[in-house]
């Protein structure tokens, strides 16, 4: 057989060693400590986060409020242009690399500043308080310089995962119970 007839065996197997990415003996091994580019990002989510929560301060008062509270306002176009603001804010901390049951205790103040804050009036009073982003910042920096932490991170996902699922039976209870004594109202029953 011929060698240029022959199947390029052996310059395929060329081309897998030289895919075989080798390891830099000058590389350091990462650290829990952010980078360059990581500090990058972290001044972006504070500034988002004070964007959305804190940008203002009413001078009377004494009260900051940012685009979250005052966005609220209008009927739902507000509401759903500030969570999706701040579901980049978490997406961005799991792209960091906080910890699981960081992002799901970021997800669950995102979850409550959702539910009462879609209340109209209430609700964005209550952003005002609440906070979701400065909170869920804090949280992030606090994971990434302390990642031991996580194991409290779990505890409290756990508590107000209980919590939402108590709160949904209680929901659920009441409008039952609700349509059950309309329903005698109305003679159905």
């Amino acid at each position: 057989m011929d060698p240029s007839n022959r199947p390029d065996t052996e310059d395929a197997s060329d081309r897998h060693e030289t895919a075989v990415p080798t390891t830099r003996p000058d590389a350091a091994e990462p650290s829990n400590r952010p980078d360059a580019v990581d500090s990058e990002r972290l001044a972006r989510l504070r500034r988002v986060s004070s964007l959305l929560d804190s940008a203002v301060e009413i001078p009377v008062i004494n009260v900051r409020i940012g685009l979250d509270p005052l966005l609220g306002l209008l009927p739902g176009v507000g509401d759903a242009t500030t969570t999706a603001a701040s579901a980049y804010v978490v997406a961005e901390a799991a792209a960091l690399g906080a910890p699981r049951a960081t992002i799901a205790r970021m997800c669950l103040n995102l979850l409550v500043d959702a539910l009462f804050g879609s209340i109209p009036l209430v609700g964005d009073a209550f952003d005002v308080v609440w906070r979701a982003n400065d909170r869920n910042v804090r949280l992030l920096e606090a994971r990434l310089s302390d990642p031991s932490a996580e194991r409290r991170d779990r505890r409290v996902v756990v508590v107000l995962g209980i919590a939402v699922f108590v709160g949904v039976l209680a929901v659920s209870a009441i409008v039952l119970a609700t349509l059950w004594w309309l329903l005698g109202v109305a003679g159905v029953v």
